[in-house]
């Protein structure tokens, strides 16, 4: 289990950080410069802090879990998992609500204020002093460098809470997986608790950081209310009432979005179990040629997911673009009300108004939906994570089997003791679990009677209530100590449930089973995890060099080790390297009798081995090795029954015979006549072809010594499990031309692009008219003021005749600007005389609305589409090319690490690669339409907007290096998370009854720890990237802000609060939309991943070309022949088969033999078959 991820302990520079560097990020510094020189690997992962620790957030959830199952049983209610997660982190979203409410309340709303006071200095007639103006401006800089570093503290101090709640759940989740029962492990699947694992916990790494706007948007939405109404009057409940309009239609969707959610979970899940399933048998599909039959199913629970994902996506590019318009349309309507009922719109009020109507914007029609949106997903990922929680388990003993030891469980009717010694009565035997463990384990050793051996006294099992008939019915058996019991019976009959009783796996409905002794068990289906062929063996357990030899020898393992690449120190297990049947088999009972027990249960182990190696094994290793041991046999090798001291016959589920061989020769029995004739059969080597065990695993024949001998350390390093496959540097733009084919033509990427220009083009020119309207407005009060205060009252309609007859003077242009001039120039009188009215500058407001909202929506629908398309020609892509890969590509890399593109990579671009692509379109289009309004405003600010952008691509070029690496370490660290979930759920039983829950526990711990760190440095190197660009954009507020009263040369308060209003916006946009291209970037490695899958190396057409088409009556005959034939499992490999040549008439029945253990097997000539 130690042969996965590996790092080296590199203390945590985050952990001696002092608070000023941790405020900062200096302490990244130094990832930040490795990672721009070389790719980063996972040798240069940190340690991880202490705090992040899996073991320490799985105890402390699993402690306050425990407290509330507890809770509810005594008052008879339903455990809550929201209310534990609100004990465990509840207290620190207060806390960092409080802080963001500082932020929210202080800093950024007082900013629009000030930017209203700087505006009010450059207006006409104004009476706000210079210094004044610079204590404006120096107050709207502390506010953005105030927002900058609480936002960015806040933000990871809140992903950073996700993510401790992420850990903790899978923790926690891991840890139930280990008890699940077997009748719970029949609701549930593998593929389920993958997804569990790998979408619904990792909502919460981004949940977390919107819980507190619940509370702060209502609350900052009532502050700026109360401030607009100071400024408006009724106007401002107008345009506030406008944005509140959207909030139920936003809850609405939310709810629809939640509904969406649970539908896509449940059948992501139906998909994921079908991939699953199809991965882990897809040597058995590839020999029948079931690949299209399995694809029909793959694409039908495909189609259905898509249906929720694209609903899903509507409604969220729904909600999106409210946050676009909405904006505009409640700026608008508070602005025409204003001046509707009278008043002059001017440019202070105007921009004081927008800004508030931002921050309301913000607060309730973005992130307050969004934190309903994602408290509604996080709900349904609670509610699904607790049914998992509650499912049935198996409980761990009051007493436990060790050496002297037994235990009795009995189910229906008054316990009564059936051998003197220790005895537990459970109410259901589902909920028992055995453990081992030494007599130190307990405090009343002295009492218990040294009694072993099995008694099974009339037992009745099914596996679940459901069921209409019985497992076992009424079975009675006794074991005693240092029997060999032989299970024989048809198939189905009962004979591993019958195992799984003893195991206390299978729940009893009546009767008694009593064990006395410590147990090892051999399942019938050999289960390996990924590690070392020792580790395998050892199983946790400590190294005894003089039983290990002789373990490996009388399991018949001696050879295998000598012709492995590593010998016993060779990477097997799930699907880390190919292992014969047999050798499975053989290392799996070496594990059984490594153990020391006092009773041995055997299911099956020679029914995949040949006739040789089995006889050494039930004759050296069953039956010499384990002499005096308690021995309780299942087999289908009727040949060896005559050595047992015991026969079982099973039929139906019930005891049918019992008794010595010779006693039931001799019975009549129909089942016993059956006995004789296999045993008188001659002991030839005619067992089935797929039982062959002789094929190496990494056919070569590199000689080593062994692994066994007295010089070996268990310390030694291991060699290294075949590397996940991982592309390097930045994500190439094939990629992104990939996926754009994947979603459509040419023709319509350049229409949803044209769509979004055109959306950008009309909020561009609503900004602008909105400036050019409020110096309309001021411009017309200055003249109609002035004219009137010249002319005595005189009739407006006759101003432009008595002015002409006015001796007019004139100052300087730029005194009067800054309301110093008391006198009229003649150019006001001209440039009034072209003003379009009030009326026609509403009108064209509305149209610009109009257009926003519709190019708006069609922008998303076309977008979303198009993501949609792509998603779904990227994944039939991925499954055909899988569907079609050599066996050598599943035989070298995990399930779960194959299933993770089908499940996480799949699930970003389905759900979050649209969303973040959208945005960065849309910002890219925005920041380009405020630089050119900008420009058209004052020219002079394109110097400094120039500047910025060069500074930031540079920053960007030094973050993305360094981000990049980290979120591949982040995916590659990941994978091995969800394989060893998958392999622990495969083998629950081996793992319980060798009690290796803890040494599990502590590597599934491990592997999350390595994640953890690479997604923390993620994490923080986001926000440091954030907080360093938002930084130089206060230098660039306080350039731009700074700069009007330095320079000359204003002309209107509108131009000013428009060029502000669009630098503070474009600072905010500049550092968001590079944030999120580097995002992107980072979420099209998804892309690439499954790219990669999409060109793994494939096998021969399924369908054969027209003109090699077989014949219609083909087989006729059924010959086979084999002509000059080699196989290899790889193009880097030696031949398996070399010049093999054969031919099979019509009818005839052929044995093939092999050398002992030859790596040129008859499993792989079966094979060859399949070419």
């Amino acid at each position: 289990m130690d042969a996965g991820l590996k790092t080296r302990e590199i203390p945590h520079p985050r952990a001696s950080a002092n608070p000023l560097s941790a405020i900062t990020f200096y302490w990244l510094m130094g990832t930040f410069k490795k990672g721009f020189k070389k790719d980063l690997e996972l040798e240069d992962l940190y340690s991880t802090l202490e705090e992040h620790r899996s073991d320490y957030l799985g105890n402390k959830v699993e402690r306050l879990w425990d407290q509330e199952l507890e809770r509810s049983n005594a008052r008879n209610g339903k455990p809550s998992l929201f209310r534990v997660l609100r004990r465990c982190f509840g207290l620190r979203v207060i806390l960092f609500g409080l802080v963001l409410a500082v932020e929210e309340l202080l800093f950024k709303i007082t900013q629009p204020l000030f930017v209203g006071g700087l505006i009010r200095y450059f207006s006409p007639e104004s009476s706000v002093s210079r210094s004044t103006a610079f204590m404006y401006a120096a107050a709207i800089v502390i506010c953005s460098a105030a927002n900058v570093i609480v936002r960015q503290s806040f933000m990871l101090a809140m992903f950073h809470l996700g993510m401790k709640i992420r850990v903790s759940l899978c923790s926690l989740l891991y840890r139930k997986a280990l008890r699940l029962s077997k009748t719970a492990l029949r609701e549930t699947t593998v593929g389920q608790a993958v997804n569990l694992m790998s979408n619904d916990v990792n909502r919460f790494d981004y949940s977390a950081n919107f819980f507190v706007y619940l509370w702060v948007g209502p609350l900052q939405t009532l502050v700026i209310s109360y401030l607009m109404w100071r400024e408006i009057g009724f106007a401002a409940v107008i345009g506030v009432a406008t944005i509140m309009l959207v909030i139920p239609l936003q809850a609405f969707f939310g709810k629809m979005l939640s509904t969406f959610r649970l539908r896509t979970a449940k059948r992501t899940d139906e998909r994921v179990r079908f991939m699953n399933e199809i991965i882990v048998g897809m040597q058995v599909i590839k020999m029948y040629a079931w690949e299209k039959p399995f694809a029909h199913l793959v694409s039908m629970a495909r189609r259905h997911e898509i249906q929720s994902i694209r609903a899903a996506l509507y409604v969220r590019g729904l909600l999106l673009s409210f946050g676009r318009f909405s904006t505009k349309i409640a700026i608008f309507i508070a602005i025409v009300s204003y001046a509707l009922l009278g008043n002059t719109v001017t440019a202070e009020k105007m921009f004081v108004i927008t800004g508030f109507m931002n921050i309301i914007n913000k607060a309730m029609t973005d992130q307050f939906p969004r934190s309903i949106a994602h408290l509604s997903e996080g709900a349904v990922s609670v509610k699904r994570i607790q049914k998992f929680l509650l499912y049935d388990e198996v409980t761990t003993a009051s007493s436990c089997t060790a050496k002297g030891m037994m235990t009795t469980f009995t189910v229906g009717g008054k316990h009564r003791p059936l051998e003197t010694g220790t005895e537990m009565q459970v109410a259901k035997s589902s909920e028992v679990e055995m453990n081992t463990c030494t007599p130190e384990d307990h405090t009343n050793v002295n009492d218990i009677v040294d009694v072993k051996g099995i008694k099974i006294a009339n037992v009745t099992a099914r596996w679940s209530e459901d069921l209409p008939e019985n497992t076992l019915t009424d079975v009675s058996l006794d074991v005693r100590p240092g029997e060999l019991v032989a299970v024989v019976g048809p198939v189905g009959s009962g004979k591993t449930s019958l195992l799984h009783a003893i195991l206390k796996e299978l729940p009893l409905n009546s009767g008694s089973i009593s064990v006395g002794g410590s147990v090892s068990y051999a399942s019938q289906e050999p289960w390996l995890f990924t590690g070392s062929v020792r580790q395998n063996i050892l199983f946790g357990q400590p190294m005894d060099r003089n039983r290990y030899r002789q373990v490996v020898r009388v399991c018949a393992l001696e050879r295998d080790f000598q012709l492995l690449p590593h010998g016993d120190r060779t990477i097997v297990g799930e699907r880390g390297v190919t292992l014969s049947g047999g050798q499975r088999a053989r290392i799996s009972l070496a594990r059984a009798v490594y153990k020391q027990a006092e009773i041995y249960l055997l299911d099956d182990p020679l029914s995949a081995v040949d006739a040789h190696v089995g006889r050494h094994l039930f004759n050296d290793c069953i039956c010499d090795f384990l002499q005096g041991k308690t021995r309780l046999l299942v087999t289908h090798q009727l040949q060896y029954l005559q050595a047992a001291d015991n026969i079982v016959i099973l039929n139906n589920g019930m005891v049918e015979a019992t008794g010595a061989y010779n006693e039931l020769h001799v019975s009549g029995l129909s089942f016993a006549k059956q006995l004789d004739l296999e045993v008188n059969t001659k002991d030839s080597e005619h067992h089935s072809l797929r039982h062959s065990d002789s094929e190496l695993s990494l056919r070569k024949t590199k000689h080593q010594n062994s692994q066994t001998s007295e010089h070996s350390s268990v310390e030694e390093s291991e060699p290294k499990q075949i590397a996940e496959m991982r592309t390097r540097g930045r994500v190439r733009s094939g990629v992104y031309r990939a996926y754009c084919a994947a979603g459509g033509n040419c023709l319509i990427t350049f229409i949803v692009l044209s769509v979004f220009i055109l959306a950008q083009l009309a909020v561009s020119v609503g900004d602008y008219w909105m400036s050019f309207w409020t110096n309309v407005e001021e411009r017309r009060s200055l003249v109609s003021n002035r004219i009137a205060s010249s002319i005595d009252g005189a009739a407006i309609n006759d101003t432009t005749t008595q002015l002409t007859e006015m001796d007019v003077t004139t100052t300087d242009t730029s005194e009067w600007k800054l309301g110093v001039s008391t006198t009229i120039a003649p150019t006001d009188v001209t440039e009034w005389s072209w003003m379009p009215s009030t009326e026609t500058c509403i009108l064209v407001y509305v149209g610009l609305v109009i257009g926003i909202v519709v190019l708006t929506l069609a922008s998303a629908f076309f977008f979303f589409s198009m993501c949609m398309r792509a998603s779904i020609n990227l994944h039939n892509s991925m499954f055909s090319s899988i569907s079609r890969a050599t066996m050598w590509f599943f035989n070298n890399n995990p399930s779960g690490q194959i299933l993770n593109r089908f499940t996480k990579d799949m699930g970003a671009i389905d759900e979050t690669l649209p969303g973040t692509m959208m945005d960065c379109v849309q910002r890219t289009l925005m920041m380009l339409g405020v630089i050119v309004v900008v420009a058209v405003v004052n020219y002079w600010m394109l110097i400094p907007t120039v500047v910025m952008l060069v500074v930031f691509y540079i920053l960007r070029i030094y973050y993305v290096a360094t981000s990049r690496s980290i979120k591949r370490l982040e995916g590659i660290t990941r994978s091995p998370v969800f394989s060893h979930l998958s392999a622990s759920l495969q083998g629950l039983t081996t793992i319980r009854i060798f009690g290796a829950q803890g040494l599990l526990e502590k590597e599934f711990d491990r592997l999350q720890d390595v994640h953890s760190t690479s997604h923390y440095l993620f994490l923080a190197a986001n926000r440091a990237f954030g907080l360093w660009l938002d930084s130089i954009c206060v230098v660039y507020i306080a350039l731009v802000t700074f700069g009007f009263l330095v320079l000359s040369g204003v002309q209107y308060g509108g131009d000013v609060g428009l060029a502000i209003t669009q630098a503070t916006g474009l600072t905010g946009m500049l550092q968001w939309g590079i944030r999120q291209m580097a995002e992107m970037e980072n979420q099209m490695t998804s892309v690439e991943r499954v790219l990669e899958y999409t060109a793994v190396e494939s096998e021969p057409p399924l369908d054969s070309a027209p003109d090699k088409k077989p014949a219609k009556d083909w087989p006729a005959k059924g010959t086979v022949v084999f002509d000059r034939v080699f196989l290899s499992y790889s193009k880097n490999e030696s031949p398996v088969l070399r010049n093999v040549t054969f031919s099979i008439k019509t009818a005839e029945k052929v044995s093939m033999t092999c050398a002992p253990r030859s790596p040129s097997s008859h499993r792989s000539l079966c094979c060859s078959l399949a070419h």
